[in-house]
């Protein structure tokens, strides 16, 4: 049986009510999902509160699921929005006072923050960056540049993409190919801003 398979009796299952076919779903992704996450987060803690924040949402909204994609695609979209909401959350969450003092067994010290930020120069190369990749980008076809995100931006994977614009594997790896050698020669005159 494939994967496929399995996966549409399962989510039956689900629908149906069968809570032990969700427990093996969970079990058949959890270590993809965490990969995945842990890809995003680069934190161990974050990238579990994702997955399970993830399998919450697959859970609530299972009985919606109408196989229109597989269920392993629909599992990354879901994990990345959870991140994607973790991330707006830790943004507005973190508040510490720069007045306040720290008290330490020698006495009260004044609290001092490592500005961690990139400097100007840096800021200023990254914006140069970016706005070279979005002007290379903006002059490509678009099916080159949707499959450039789609790979490089949204960590989709080959098959993933193929599954997106309804094409074969191998006609996804070729193009993609072809639009990374369209976009080095669209960043040629901007070489130097790449430097590794």
């Amino acid at each position: 049986m494939s994967q496929a398979f399995d996966d549409a009796v399962l989510i039956r299952q689900c629908q149906g009510g069968d809570r032990s076919a969700f427990d093996t779903l969970v079990r058949q992704y959890e270590a993809k999902a965490y990969q995945y996450a842990f890809r995003l987060t680069h934190d161990p803690d974050e990238a579990a509160d994702v997955v399970a924040e993830a399998f919450v949402r697959v859970y609530n909204a299972i009985g919606n699921f109408r196989s229109q994609s597989a269920f392993g695609t629909w599992l990354y979209r879901i994990l990345t929005n959870c991140y994607l909401d973790q991330k707006k959350k830790n943004k507005s969450r973190f508040t510490t006072s720069l007045e306040s003092n720290v008290q330490l067994d020698s006495g009260e010290v004044e609290r001092q923050f490592e500005d961690d930020s990139p400097g100007p120069d840096q800021e200023l190369e990254r914006s140069a960056r970016e706005a070279a990749i979005q002007g290379a980008l903006a002059k490509m076809p678009d099916y080159q540049r949707a499959m450039l995100v789609m790979y490089h931006v949204e960590n989709l994977s080959y098959e993933d993409i193929a599954e997106a614009l309804d094409l074969p594997l191998g006609t996804v790896k070729s193009r993609l190919n072809r639009a990374r050698i369209a976009l080095r020669e669209q960043l040629a005159e901007n070489m130097e801003l790449f430097h590794v």
